[in-house]
């Protein structure tokens, strides 16, 4: 579905990506793991529009995203949740759903979208009119999950879904992480919680100083290793 072929990302002279390439089938859960500094947000940014490759592909199910505008990258099926949330803060939580849906012009199925997210998100509900900087963590990322979901994606991005939150919120939102892809979404997951990541992924890669250095499926390096190269990488730091 999702298909990145040596693509290269750089801030200034620095290359954060440096000819990555790798996939996410349809219907799965692919999951990218390693350490700090070593690519992952760089690549959702890019992958999202938000940041220009200097060479490489990124395809949709063929179609080429990259000198694609967010706005259009949105409108072909992809959304992100981005890292630290990043909900609309003075705006409720009803009116950052209503945001997540801001190119769409099926005024009816909105509404009854906002209705469904209510359903998945008890909490949401609850909290409808609330500003959701006054929300907590947890429920700022079910915020900014069912914000996305709001764009009716094919392939949602996730950047580090579970940082910063209490170990029972994270465990909550990857249930919700396995029942989306139950239910048909393709996801593909940036995340430092080895052990819950391989637990619910089909497959994995991990990223190392911008190159990617390993392919697999669970099961395929043992976990204690998975962990240790995902925290630590096995690669001298660049600091």
């Amino acid at each position: 579905m999702l298909e990145i072929a040596d693509v290269v990302t750089a801030y200034g002279k620095i290359e954060a990506l440096k000819g990555v390439s790798l996939g996410a089938s349809q219907g799965r859960i692919t999951c990218l793991l390693g350490p700090n500094g070593a690519g992952k947000t760089t690549l959702m940014l890019t992958i999202a529009g938000v940041l220009k490759p200097r060479r490489g592909s990124i395809k949709l199910e063929g179609s080429e995203l990259v000198g694609l505008s967010p706005a259009r990258i949105v409108g072909s099926g992809v959304a992100l949740v981005p890292e630290n949330r990043l909900v609309f803060p003075q705006m409720s939580v009803r009116e950052n759903l209503l945001a997540g849906a801001y190119q769409r012009s099926d005024s009816g199925e909105v509404a009854a979208d906002v209705e469904r997210m209510y359903a998945r998100f008890p909490r949401l509900k609850e909290r409808r009119e609330q500003l959701a900087g006054t929300l907590s963590g947890g429920e700022q990322q079910m915020l900014a999950v069912a914000r996305a979901l709001m764009s009716r994606p094919r392939l949602l991005l996730m950047d580090e879904p579970s940082l910063g939150l209490a170990p029972i919120v994270v465990k909550e939102i990857f249930g919700i992480i396995a029942e989306l892809n139950r239910e048909g979404v393709t996801i593909f997951l940036v995340e430092q919680n080895a052990h819950l990541a391989l637990q619910v992924a089909h497959h994995f890669y991990l990223m190392e100083q911008g190159c990617v250095t390993f392919s697999g499926n669970p099961g395929e390096l043992a976990e204690d290793e998975v962990i240790k190269r995902a925290y630590l990488g096995t690669r001298r730091s660049a600091g």
